[in-house]
């Protein structure tokens, strides 16, 4: 006969015990730190069970939860025993193996992990950092508790865009990192390690048109003529605003990692990194003044963003930190009714376009389409000519 029981162990006086998993079997007694700690007062130990009534709104939510895991690992323990039951001669030792598989395998925490790091051997660095933002964010929300994969219901994540709301976060973030939790609640899904509930269905993870972000060409014109001589850092960052809009909102991912043989016969070649798509951009004049500002002789790269082989990644982030940095400053220079960013020449390129009444195919109603997916269709389907002049129709006013 194999008993379990659920015990509160308190170290010292005046501090939170912790709950712990008793597994008796054959007189024999294992011990499972279940790793939850509540005070002797949220604690009844005749029934095994939390104590709700006297907690504030925000230790209820942590003491629910704790209730729900210990329900859970009860019910598994108990169904571990079953099985050893059924096979006839076992030790306590063989519960604890047992238990702490299942637990290895459903844990969020570890799960989420092991995704991290799939998507760095694939080569998604970019995703892999969007999903260790997520993953750091909830787990914040859960004040570091891990939680089992199969635990993740609606209630919860109802908490979670609350938690996220309360912050001060818009809807597109939030929907951000719900999506991000979505798709890895649904890996674990198709592994087998929960079942499928539909955890998301009440939260939202749509996204939401933003406000505009973009600048007409006068701003566009006052950014250029500003003389930032005596300041090479807010040059600079000017300078790879203009770069980005000259070549139709090339991401500063992309402007980093230019090489230089990447430029030829007036044509400028590259991959976007975010999605692979192969692009082609007519070489213009205000395009070479900038690099012929900027360029380093010894080195393979268009512009200094990345000067050296080793840590390319980190020196990228650096440098786009530091420029949108100092865009903000330039933006007070410049009396613009918006804060500069990188994104907004991206945004602002688009825009002008439609302005200049370029056919909606050739900038995909600037940018503003709720899908990206739907703008990369309608570039792809068009003649590099087509947008090349629709470029040369907006710099030309430059």
């Amino acid at each position: 006969m194999t008993s379990i029981k659920i015990k509160l162990m308190v170290s010292g006086k005046g501090m939170e015990g912790s709950l712990v998993y008793q597994v008796i079997h054959n007189r024999i007694v294992r011990q499972i730190d279940s790793g939850y700690k509540v005070w002797i007062s949220e604690w009844d130990e005749l029934a095994e069970m939390v104590v709700l009534e006297k907690a504030d709104s925000a230790r209820r939510r942590l003491l629910l939860a704790v209730a729900r895991r210990i329900k859970t690992d009860r019910e598994q323990l108990f169904q571990i025993v079953a099985s050893l039951d059924r096979q006839g001669i076992y030790t306590t030792d063989d519960v604890l193996v047992r238990f702490r598989a299942w637990e290895y395998a459903g844990s969020f925490e570890r799960f989420m992990e092991e995704v991290i790091v799939h998507l760095k051997e694939l080569g998604k660095v970019r995703t892999s950092e969007t999903y260790t933002m997520a993953y750091r964010n909830f787990m914040c929300f859960r004040k570091g508790v891990d939680i089992r994969l199969d635990e993740i219901d609606s209630d919860l994540m109802e908490l979670y865009e609350s938690h996220l709301k309360g912050r001060g976060l818009s809807l597109n973030t939030v929907s951000f990192y719900m999506r991000i939790l979505r798709a890895t609640y649904n890996r674990a899904v198709a592994k087998g390690l929960a079942r499928q509930c539909y955890p998301f269905r009440y939260v939202y993870t749509g996204v939401e048109k933003t406000l505009k972000r973009a600048l007409p060409l006068k701003f566009i014109k006052c950014i250029k003529q500003l003389d930032l001589s005596l300041h090479p850092s807010l040059d600079f960052a000017r300078d790879m605003f203009l770069f980005s809009f000259y070549t139709r909102g090339m991401s500063f991912v992309d402007i980093a990692y230019l090489k230089k043989n990447d430029l030829q016969n007036g044509v400028l070649t590259y991959r976007r990194r975010k999605t692979g798509q192969l692009l082609f951009i007519k070489w213009e004049r205000c395009m070479q003044e900038i690099v012929d500002k900027y360029t380093l002789p010894y080195s393979d790269y268009l512009l200094p963003i990345i000067k050296e082989k080793a840590d390319e990644r980190k020196q990228y982030q650096n440098a786009l930190h530091a420029v949108n940095h100092n865009l903000k400053k330039v933006s007070l220079q410049a009396c613009l009714p918006i804060r500069l960013t990188m994104y907004v020449a991206r945004h602002s390129w688009a825009s002008v376009a439609k302005s200049k009444h370029i056919p909606i195919a050739v900038i995909s109603e600037g940018m503003g389409h709720s899908s990206e997916n739907t703008t990369q269709i309608y570039l792809a389907s068009l003649d590099n000519a087509v947008i090349d002049h629709a470029n040369r129709l907006i710099l030309k006013d430059l």
